[in-house]
């Protein structure tokens, strides 16, 4: 652990912006590239079935006591008043402006006693909440994000997390699962058993399909796995490998990865708080939208399409400053289809003389945790695109687009600036290249109903 605080390397840096864009990033995911191959992974959850391997990227944080629920009153925009045991909700914090510091989905285990899963934004957040303020409550950190190769950080997570998801999902749960499966609600969970194993199980959806996740003991998830992989056989089920498991939110339209809007004045004690080794600092922002002020990266709860689960009856950090957003909102998200054409000359100037466009690596190009193009309209900025893959379901290159109301309606032609600034990078992923623009189509979310 280091010393230094967040805000103290930003205070060394000239600019925010290029101190994240300078970050390297350094949180690996160790699972297989492909277990059979991406094509035939990515058609498993829209034909048969799919199992994802969750265990690796997600931080499980548990908070336990008399004023555990109030801890994310307190820290969350959400509705908690019929929050009840054994169901979930994506919870999401904002800053005093009203931008979204972080999400994740937040289980209600027991009495008093929850989980919030994902990334280490939205759990850093409440645990500085809960550590500077006056709350009843015990906190546990389930931490998976190691550094693959780091000899300090050899033991393995508490528990283990599978996805199952496809038109196939509910009869391969069915078949795995010993006393039978109940007709759960959306983002309720119970708990069953597979292989021998008391597990518990999520009604979940990635995509247009039902799916579920499966989690447990850690020392359970071969024999889960192995049970779930021998139930799904006749039904076609598939592992997902990492190329194929990134390529399914553009067609759902989930927007991954903000960036944490933690970085005014408002949040300076946060940032002193945080260390300069924290999953805030080591991750790096890239693409072709390139602002000095970082907070033109940020984003709101609204125009990411969770204003249906703000609870506005009540006071939360940033409700007026949002609100003000949600009555006359200036941006909201799409689904953009990239021009077939435009994207074939990506690949086609590696066959040219002179520089290439920035490699398309599919079926997901990954070089950034925090991942923003430009999009504009007759040249002027008309907003980013986030999330974005090539879908062989799909046959197409799709990314999800944070774009001006104005620009919004389906079958509207925009343009997608792809490539770095001035064709480099800082970061050791990407590599020397031209700019490039490319035509893309205004769709709704989700693309794929």
């Amino acid at each position: 652990m280091v010393s230094d605080s967040l805000e103290a390397a930003l205070a060394a840096s000239e600019n925010t912006v290029d101190y994240l864009r300078e970050n390297p990033g350094r949180h690996p995911y160790p699972v297989s590239s492909e277990h059979t191959n991406w094509i035939e992974e990515q058609q498993s959850w829209r034909e048969t079935c799919s199992l994802s391997d969750l265990s690796h990227h997600q931080r499980d944080f548990y908070v336990e006591g008399p004023d555990a629920l109030e801890v994310f009153l307190d820290c969350g925009i959400n509705d908690f008043s019929e929050f009840e045991v054994d169901q979930a909700k994506q919870f999401a914090a904002c800053n005093p402006d009203g931008y979204l510091i972080g999400d994740g989905v937040l289980f209600h285990l027991d009495d008093n006693r929850f989980k919030l899963t994902g990334t280490p934004v939205p759990s850093n957040w409440v645990e500085y909440n809960i550590e500077t303020g006056d709350y009843d409550v015990s906190i546990a950190v389930d931490e998976r994000y190691w550094d693959k190769d780091d000899p300090e950080n050899d033991d393995p997570p508490r528990t283990f997390r599978y996805q199952l998801q496809g038109p196939n999902a509910v009869e391969v749960m069915k078949a795995a699962t010993e006393e039978g499966l109940s007709e759960l609600p959306f983002f309720n969970f119970e708990a069953v058993t597979i292989a021998g194993r008391t597990v518990n199980a999520l009604r979940h959806s990635m995509i247009a399909e039902p799916g579920y996740e499966i989690w447990g003991p850690w020392e359970y998830r071969d024999d889960v796995r192995g049970a779930i992989l021998e139930a799904g056989e006749e039904h076609g089920i598939r592992q997902l490998g990492e190329k194929s498991y990134k390529a399914q939110g553009q067609e759902k339209g989930w927007v991954a990865r903000p960036l944490p809007a933690i970085f005014g004045e408002e949040m300076r004690s946060y940032r002193e708080w945080l260390d300069a080794d924290c999953y805030e600092a080591t991750s790096p922002i890239g693409g072709s939208f390139y602002a000095t002020d970082v907070s033109d990266y940020y984003l709101d709860p609204v125009e990411l399409g969770y204003e249906r689960f703000i609870d506005w009856d009540r006071d939360f950090v940033g409700k007026e400053a949002l609100k003000q957003r949600a009555e006359d909102p200036e941006r909201t998200r799409v689904a953009l289809e990239w021009n077939d054409e435009d994207v074939l000359d990506i690949f086609a100037s590696l066959f040219r003389e002179g520089k290439t466009y920035k490699y398309f690596d599919l079926s997901m190009p990954y070089w950034a945790v925090f991942h923003y193009d430009e999009v504009l309209v007759d040249g002027d900025h008309a907003g980013v695109s986030k999330y974005f893959g090539y879908s062989y379901n799909e046959r197409s290159v799709l990314s999800v687009g944070i774009v001006d109301v104005d620009h919004a309606e389906p079958g509207t032609e925009v343009t997608v600036v792809w490539g770095e600034k001035g064709g480099e990078s800082p970061n050791p992923k990407v590599e020397p290249h031209e700019q490039t623009e490319i035509r893309a189509t205004v769709h709704p979310v989700p693309y794929v109903e």
